[in-house]
């Protein structure tokens, strides 16, 4: 089905996933409308757009289209499923839709556990003529889609429900392939390896970190490859704050070619890693000299080392909700201290699932090393049913403090239990750990 003058449906269409699709269907020449359950600030964003959104999911919403399309949480008892299926309209989820809507593109898949929204985002900054589907909001272009009508596609490449394996990848870039997801793989490590295996060898060509521990084994790839060795192929690595913007420089050497020194907004080795990776990628179709310029367009990404204030107390979401992203943004958050002479730094906790902290356990227990003050939030849940965990026992050796939510007053935020006002964080640095609620709470409701 040529998807270019469809009227096509998306159910769930505000997540951040499927809306992606519905912007770049729609700058295809697609007629596209969707439902949500509920208002929030993607569907706003649709509507402002001219795309016709109904909240909540109502069988009016379903009229003939050519296409339904819907998120991976829709049940098949949602009413415009059951409505697309009386009418006979072809009915697809988001991963099976990838086929249809990127077959034809020029696609630069970009995948990996930890990483990837930050690669995706700065690979179309660099190639700024490609549309872009991030996982994320972007901040060059305030939104998670840059939808043109380029047959070049920047994409953000998800293993959590094997689609990646559905994206057409021209070029597959991967950050790392630590176990994530895991359920979706039936916590079977050689399902998981094979998938990762399999999306490397759907591409014309691979770029991946290859000090991974599972992709620097990868010796047998069907096509040609270029191996990130970033202990020896990222040199020189310095970090600077430039009018109060945290950046990171590199002089990047790959496979004997020497590529140049590159800038790019950010602090820390992660941030180089993923900066090279992009250049590696972008260096397939565009010059060296278009990649330096083009990299400055990048200014970073919603919820990731996302400074929402600078001044006596510098307040940072970030979307970590592994240890390894914790660890990894700590790490970057002590160089920034060192370079502007900040104390102290406190941590906001907000564990994300349980089946993640139980299977990560050691690993957030190990990962707050350093900081100077925890606060641990209530665990956010998800749907998932509560499990015993003495997270004061676990980890005493911060002395944390358990809060019940934190309130933004101005630059300063509230730890708040019990209705009552425990701690005012109004000095250093607080950073927000989540993937649920609290990002709107750093923002002050926002």
């Amino acid at each position: 089905m040529a998807l270019g003058a469809k009227k096509i449906h998306f159910i769930g269409i505000g997540g951040i996933g499927i809306s992606a699709l519905a912007k770049f269907l729609r700058a295809q020449g697609a007629e596209v409308s969707g439902s949500d359950i509920a208002e929030g600030c993607v569907t706003k964003e649709l509507k402002q757009m001219g795309i016709k959104v109904s909240i909540p999911h109502t069988k009016e919403a379903i009229c003939k289209q050519d296409l339904v399309i819907h998120s991976a949480i829709i049940k098949p008892d949602n009413i415009e499923l059951q409505t697309a299926h009386e009418q006979g309209i072809p009915v697809l989820s988001r991963k099976e839709s990838l086929k249809m809507i990127l077959g034809d593109k020029e696609v630069f898949a970009v995948a990996g556990a930890h990483g990837k929204s930050t690669t995706t985002a700065i690979l179309s900054a660099i190639l700024k003529d490609a549309s872009a589907l991030i996982g994320a909001e972007s901040k060059e272009f305030h939104s998670n889609t840059r939808a043109l009508k380029s047959n070049r596609v920047v994409f953000e490449a998800d293993e959590s429900d094997k689609s990646f394996l559905e994206c057409n990848p021209s070029c597959a870039i991967v950050t790392n392939a630590e176990p994530e997801h895991m359920e979706t793989y039936a916590h079977d490590l050689r399902q998981f390896h094979k998938a990762y295996k399999d999306f490397l060898n759907l591409a014309r060509i691979c770029i991946f970190n290859a000090e991974d521990s599972f992709l620097g084994t990868l010796k047998d790839l069907k096509k040609p490859c270029i191996r990130l060795y970033p202990s020896q192929d990222l040199r020189e690595i310095s970090y600077f704050c430039e009018n109060g913007i945290p950046k990171t420089r590199f002089h990047l050497v790959c496979e004997g070619k020497d590529y140049g020194t590159f800038q790019v907004y950010g602090l820390g080795e992660h941030i180089a890693i993923d900066a090279a990776l992009a250049v590696l990628a972008a260096a397939q179709v565009i010059p060296l000299e278009e990649i330096s310029k083009n990299i400055q367009n990048y200014c970073g990404i919603k919820k990731r080392f996302d400074f929402l204030t600078h001044g006596k107390c510098t307040i940072i979401d970030d979307y970590a909700h592994h240890p390894t992203e914790i660890a990894t943004t700590l790490k970057a958050l002590k160089t920034y201290q060192n370079l502007n002479s900040i104390k102290p730094l406190t941590a906001i906790w907000q564990p994300h699932k349980y089946s993640r902290v139980i299977d990560n356990l050691q690993g957030f227990v190990e990962c707050f090393t350093g900081v100077d003050k925890l606060v641990i939030l209530p665990v956010y849940a998800v749907g998932e049913n509560a499990i015993p965990l003495d997270f004061e026992s676990l980890f005493a050796r911060y002395t944390p403090i358990f809060a019940d939510c934190v309130v933004r007053e101005g630059e300063t935020l509230l730890l708040k239990k019990d209705n009552q006002t425990l701690e005012r964080l109004d000095n250093g640095i607080v950073v927000g750990f989540n993937a649920g609620n609290l990002t709107y709470a750093l923002r002050g409701g926002i």
